[in-house]
């Protein structure tokens, strides 16, 4: 058994636990004099005045549960005697003032981009530079300002605060860097004291690609520059849903591998899968399952397409089968011989304009949307490519922006389904066309 000792090792501290709630549930016992988030492993040490604080604390948690937002954690005596500043996060300082903060943002239910962070820290002083990034821990933000009074006073006045209702809890510590090194304005960092720089690096697009998720170098005093990946997707997000998201979407889903059942075997392959869920997201792999010849794996680009592709997909009607689709409990499609890739494909819809895309998301309707036509195509080859797949109710051929487009509607959804799927990318007078649900419901 461990010996008595001043530190609380405490486990299960899930991330919507924030350092107040700890705080409250051993202030009774005591002073505590430190307090550390260890985030990525869902643990904090915390330690108390003197170690009869801590006993009294353990005993009579070991007769009540203690729980925090519906959450059961667990305490125990911790192996360190004393807390020092090396079991600080390593990107944080803690305590000892600096005007870079290290911003860990919890319960994120809704997109949060470098100006929503800018909205909310700027009123404590002038920013300076912003960089966000994904890690372990969850979404972070490092935000420099221009004098070290900004940010204890930022610090001091939203540590634990909710930027949005309920959600989106701010965690707030001072960074160990000295200066932030922003090279693009975009939509995961800016420099506010160098509006000049470019959005993305010179050949290479800004949306980045599979294994590619960005990297911004953050340059310490007297240390090595260490790199962090960016989310690029929480703009994106956040332009096509105005800082919110559609009814029923959490937004904090992980899990990118979608498993399709109920399918139609006999006419069902993973390209026209590839043109339904591309819809919702980008697609890396598909997998038809040859022992269930009704199910597949979808994988998709990430946590927040696959829940949208569930969510819209979820009972639609194709090749007269009502379509089951879940969350799978894999948590990637392994290559193989059965795989068809599509990281690389140039039909994936999201590596540009994933803010419009996402904002034409819905569930399958009546109405399709071509684009990418020959510009001397008529309405009577537009009906004679797609009537196969159903009653043709109307049309409607126009131009906008120079290019020439159409909405095509069908008597059902199921119909509509069929000509997206069999259709999309398919080719009309030399001319790859693309295809998509409407969400207009008369022409």
């Amino acid at each position: 058994m461990t010996e008595p000792s001043k530190v609380i090792h405490v486990r299960n501290v899930g991330h919507e636990i924030s350092e107040n709630d700890l705080l409250q549930l051993f202030q009774p016992f005591g002073v505590i004099t430190k307090l550390v988030m260890l985030r990525a492993k869902n643990q904090a040490l915390l330690q108390m005045q003197d170690i009869p604080s801590a006993v009294n604390a353990l005993q009579f948690y070991t007769n009540v549960q203690p729980s925090i937002r519906g959450r059961n954690v667990y305490v125990q005596f911790s192996s360190h005697q004393e807390l020092t500043t090396m079991d600080q996060n390593s990107q944080g300082r803690g305590d000892e003032p600096n005007r870079i903060l290290l911003v860990t943002i919890h319960h994120m239910l809704y997109p949060i981009t470098v100006e929503v962070l800018h909205q909310v820290f700027s009123p404590h002083g002038f920013v300076e530079k912003i960089v966000t990034f994904q890690k372990s821990a969850g979404f972070q933000a490092l935000i420099q300002y221009q004098l070290r009074q900004s940010a204890v006073s930022a610090r001091n006045s939203l540590q634990g605060r909710n930027i949005y209702d309920g959600c989106c809890q701010l965690d707030i510590q001072f960074s160990n860097l000295d200066e932030l090194q922003v090279n693009y304005n975009n939509e995961r960092s800016r420099d506010f004291t160098n509006p000049s720089l470019p959005s993305e690096q010179k050949g290479r697009p800004s949306q980045s690609g599979y294994g590619d998720a960005g990297m911004y170098a953050l340059q310490a005093s007297g240390a090595r520059a260490v790199g962090y990946p960016q989310m690029g997707n929480a703009a994106a997000i956040a332009a096509a849903f105005g800082g919110g998201l559609p009814p029923g979407i959490s937004g904090t889903n992980d899990r990118c591998t979608v498993l399709v059942s109920n399918l139609n075997p006999d006419r069902i392959d993973e390209d026209k899968l590839f043109n339904l869920f591309s819809l919702y997201g980008n697609i890396v792999r598909i997998k038809l399952l040859r022992n269930k010849p009704d199910h597949a794996l979808v994988q998709m680009g990430d946590g927040f397409q696959a829940e949208l592709a569930v969510h819209f997909l979820k009972g639609a009607m194709l090749f007269g089968k009502r379509l089951e689709v879940n969350f799978s409990k894999h948590p990637n499609i392994t290559t193989g011989a059965d795989t068809h890739e599509y990281s690389n494909s140039n039909l994936n819809r999201f590596n540009r304009n994933a803010a419009k895309n996402y904002r034409y998301c819905c569930s399958p309707t009546k109405m399709i949307h071509l684009s990418t036509l020959p510009q001397d195509v008529t309405e009577e080859e537009i009906v004679t490519h797609l009537e196969e797949h159903g009653t043709i109710v109307n049309t409607k051929l126009f131009e906008m922006n120079g290019k020439k487009q159409a909405l095509v509607l069908f008597d059902n959804e199921e119909q509509a389904t069929e000509a997206l799927v069999c259709k999309h990318a398919s080719t009309l007078g030399g001319s790859m066309i693309r295809i998509s649900f409407s969400q207009l419901q008369t022409i």
